[in-house]
């Protein structure tokens, strides 16, 4: 819906310099001079530092099929860029924006494998902006998917119905289709202790 996402993208192919007008908001300036798509994005700032939540939140920004907009402090932005790598895959387009509105901004564009490899931690001044690009449309799940998931946060330990809800996240399936998945699975168990 914003025709400046077109003009900000040829641009950028063309080896064109884009600049934004200072705002009130680095989330939106980084949305903007990333080149990814604007037309639908959703803002997650800072993701959980450990454990089974950034597990959760990474796994549900690997499906999202809306540009992501996150923010990063300095000395943790390779070990976001590596969780990300690993949750989306290497080819996952990604933009880091760095000093944004200031004399020494930086915006960096390419994959997420490129981005490990080449974006370096700079002083512990200012955030980042991470952007990620939307996940590739992919076929539904079939149900071994839905299953093969289920049964890989069984094994972590979790519920049933976490497990479901963790493999309907990462897959973008119904909950209840992955939650008969997940009651199924814990049947057979228990018959074969």
């Amino acid at each position: 819906s914003d025709p400046g996402g077109v003009l900000v993208r040829a641009c950028l192919a063309a080896g064109l310099p884009v600049e934004a007008v200072p705002g009130p908001s680095a989330a939106l300036t980084a949305l903007v001079l990333s080149g990814l798509p604007a037309d639908r994005f959703v803002f997650e700032g800072f993701l959980p530092r450990k454990g089974r939540a950034r597990a959760h939140r990474l796994a549900g920004l690997a499906g999202e099929l809306r540009t992501t907009v996150l923010f990063e402090a300095p000395t943790r932005v390779r070990t976001t860029l590596g969780d990300l790598l690993a949750a989306c895959g290497p080819d996952r387009s990604v933009a880091v924006a760095r000093e944004l509105t200031k004399a020494f901004e930086e915006v960096w564009r390419g994959t997420l494998a490129a981005a490990v490899r080449d974006v370096e931690e700079a002083e512990p001044r200012g955030e980042y902006v991470i952007v990620l690009g939307p996940a590739p449309e992919r076929a539904p799940a079939d149900d071994a998917e839905v299953e093969a998931a289920v049964r890989a946060a069984l094994a972590e330990g979790r519920t049933a119905r976490d497990a479901a809800s963790d493999a309907a996240d990462a897959l973008g399936v119904a909950r209840r289709r992955a939650y008969e998945a997940a009651t199924r699975l814990k049947g057979s168990r228990r018959r074969d202790d």
